[in-house]
């Protein structure tokens, strides 16, 4: 592997826990880009997973789940892709819709999690919240 890979997530109020509604992680597109940075699920078996190891900048290791939630081909509707067991790192820091999600893979494979906060958490100019859930590739 050569290089960084980071993809980024700007933080919604459902995806930190503000709004108190329960979902089951946050939404990862579909777009290539972004699914190329996580280890690949197919249809075969239903709800495939993949366990994985993040570090943050304390070199404290946390374990999210990235899963492909596939049941539409097995009877069910469901057709998405979504990284869960992530609260108790944004809890653990605080984050809050705005704040910026970074997930990184070194060039040894390793991955890396670090955030940036928002200057106003996601609050616009006109006062009016902004609940962004824009992923985007990035090049370091």
């Amino acid at each position: 592997m050569e290089g960084t890979q980071a993809i980024t997530k700007t933080l919604s109020a459902n995806d930190s826990g503000e709004t108190g509604a329960h979902q089951a992680g946050i939404l990862v597109p579909k777009e290539q880009d972004i699914l190329d940075f996580f280890p690949p699920l197919g249809t075969e078996e239903k709800n495939p997973r993949h366990h994985l190891p993040f570090y943050d900048n304390t070199g404290t290791r946390w374990i999210f789940a990235f899963i492909y939630y596939n049941n539409r081909f097995f009877g069910g509707t469901r057709n998405e892709f979504r990284l869960t067991r992530m609260t108790p790192y944004f809890k653990g820091n605080n984050l809050v819709a705005g704040d910026e999600l970074i997930l990184e893979r070194d060039k040894d494979g390793r991955r890396l999690i670090r955030y940036k906060r928002s200057k106003k958490a996601g609050i616009g100019k006109d006062g009016v919240l902004r609940l962004g859930s824009q992923w985007k590739v990035i090049e370091i």
